[in-house]
């Protein structure tokens, strides 16, 4: 990891199009969990990189514009098209999905373009770690980067629904990440009774979101919960996303160090207070820094 002031960020995955049923329609949203984190950390005044297969097809070009904040020079352009995620939502807002990805722009991760050089912060995860041959590939980069590495598996079961066989993977990448991101239910899938058991592994930080209930933070010195917003949730898509953001953004206002210590409590406020506003509205629509400090 680079000594000083951090100054780039990466985020590395997909960037796909959801196909979300809304008033008896099918609308398509650009998702995808990094894509997301990119899009939060490009509203909280951040310059980032996102790294990732973006086709030239229609649904690549509204990618390319939602994603007009972010940095797209690093990303591949390719022909080939663009991931698909059929989103269903229960009667709580919550999203489950089913996936369209073989032979797609979204997961072509390759070393012959994945680019050289370590930004100071790389954030990565949801199903580019876990779709091959691309995973493999990515795996292999990030592992040699000189980057602190933010993981958030963001599980999707519908993709693997071997937890054995994921779990091997997650532990993969949890060796090398200083901080882990996770679900409640992402924890309960992969089958950890805590998110003690995460730290275990190696990451130095491990935060786990519980919906309504807030969200924890577990490092070496023990555990710091903070209690969730009350929010009329319209869905919760982007939410977890959100505190990805959040992590990194806390990450360069107070350094590693610090921010798995003294500013923990801090963050992860902040960070349920912004999962709190995405979830009040409708897709991955993360809030700005000046919302957050009204």
């Amino acid at each position: 990891m680079n000594e000083g002031p951090l100054k780039k960020i990466w985020v590395a995955g997909e960037a796909l199009i959801d196909l979300v049923p809304l008033n008896g329609e099918v609308k398509a949203i650009v998702g995808g969990g990094p894509a997301n984190t990119a899009k939060a950390l490009a509203k909280l005044g951040f310059e980032v990189c996102f790294i990732g297969g973006i086709s030239s097809d229609s649904y690549g070009a509204a990618i390319r514009e939602e994603l007009h904040t972010v940095d797209l020079s690093l990303a591949l352009a390719s022909d080939l098209p663009t991931a698909l995620a059929e989103v269903s939502l229960d009667s709580s807002g919550s999203a489950s999905y089913k996936f369209t990805l073989e032979g797609t722009a979204t997961f072509n991760f390759h070393n012959l373009w994945l680019p050289n050089g370590s930004p100071d912060v790389l954030h990565i995860g949801t199903l580019a770690t876990l779709v091959e041959p691309g995973a493999s590939e990515l795996y292999s980069w990030a592992k040699g980067l000189d980057s602190l590495i933010v993981f958030d598996p963001n599980v999707r079961s519908s993709v693997l629904s071997d937890a054995g066989k994921y779990r091997e993977i997650f532990e993969s990448w949890a060796l090398i990440s200083k901080i882990v991101k996770m679900s409640e239910e992402d924890l309960h899938f992969l089958g950890y009774s805590g998110g003690e058991k995460v730290l275990a592994l190696g990451p130095e930080l491990v935060v786990i979101t519980k919906g309504a209930d807030g969200m924890e933070g577990i490092t070496s010195k023990g555990l710091v919960s903070v209690p969730g917003v009350k929010v009329e949730v319209v869905d919760t898509v982007g939410a977890g996303d959100t505190v990805g953001a959040i992590l990194v953004e806390g990450l360069f206002r107070y350094g590693f160090d610090d921010l798995k210590g003294k500013n923990l409590f801090t963050v992860l406020t902040r960070a349920v207070r912004a999962a709190a506003i995405t979830c009040s509205r409708a897709g991955a629509s993360p809030p700005s820094a000046k919302e957050l400090d009204l």
